[in-house]
């Protein structure tokens, strides 16, 4: 019985990634978000279940890769579609909200969108970069590149801050076409870069081998205690630093 728990666990992440695919492309990125916490949650703790009950499998693997790909792919994708979307028809602050619905998905005034579509190569980054990790041994300890369940949280937390943060000069430049293309980009770079990166997995709880880990989960927590949702890609950013002084270091 206990082999079906991770994948049960797994299966969870791609119910709520499936549910936040359904809220997004509805303009309910809000809530779209929440599932997506959610889902990264079910996430890690499949793997931290296979782990301790030692019932790691192929299958369990590509099924991982499958949810993710929806949960940790698809959603960002169409988030940053939707954000540029709104990018163009323009912020509207007598709304209530941060968005405003517009004609349709890909369309106004009878003119087609092809900006917008540039969000979805996030989707096929991810993807992408899931099937190098599936066929990569050496990612056991660390990550080759941005681990895509963190670089959903960078994407997910821009409509977060835009409707919690209620500051204009940063919804101001997070609505700006020009930082969502450069956030598109960078995001798609860092998914399949070779950068390492270190795993949140602990061998032991010792803290002179998880040094780096438990100082940036303390740093972390920090941030989001004080910063609210616009700590989240302050903590991508300190993720991606500490992981390159790490690799200085020991070398």
């Amino acid at each position: 019985m206990k082999r079906y728990i991770p994948n049960a666990l797994t299966l969870l992440n791609l119910l709520c990634g499936s549910i936040a695919v359904i809220l997004a492309v509805n303009d309910e990125l809000i809530l779209a978000a929440y599932f997506v916490f959610l889902g990264i949650f079910f996430d890690f703790f499949d793997g931290f279940a296979a782990r301790k009950l030692n019932v790691q499998s192929e299958v369990g693997l590509q099924l991982d890769s499958l949810a993710d790909v929806v949960t940790s792919g698809l959603v960002p994708g169409i988030v940053m579609y939707k954000l540029l979307h709104l990018s163009i028809n323009v912020y509207s602050e007598s709304s209530g909200s941060f968005y405003e619905r517009t004609e349709t998905m890909m369309w106004i005034g009878g003119k087609f969108l092809i900006l917008p579509v540039l969000g979805l190569a996030i989707t096929l980054a991810s993807a992408y970069r899931l099937a190098k990790f599936n066929v990569d041994t050496e990612q056991q300890t660390y990550f080759k590149g941005l681990p895509t369940p963190a670089n959903t949280l960078l994407i997910v937390s821009l409509p977060l801050i835009l409707e919690f943060q209620n500051n204009d000069s940063i919804n101001t430049i997070i609505l700006n076409k020009w930082f969502l293309i450069g956030v598109t980009i960078l995001s798609c770079w860092l998914l399949n870069s070779g950068i390492k990166l270190f795993a949140l997995k602990f061998k032991t709880w010792g803290f002179k081998e998880n040094a780096t880990r438990y100082i940036f989960i303390i740093l972390c927590v920090v941030l989001l205690v004080v910063l609210k949702f616009a700590a989240i890609p302050l903590v991508i950013l300190l993720y991606i630093i500490m992981s390159v002084l790490d690799n200085l270091t020991s070398k």
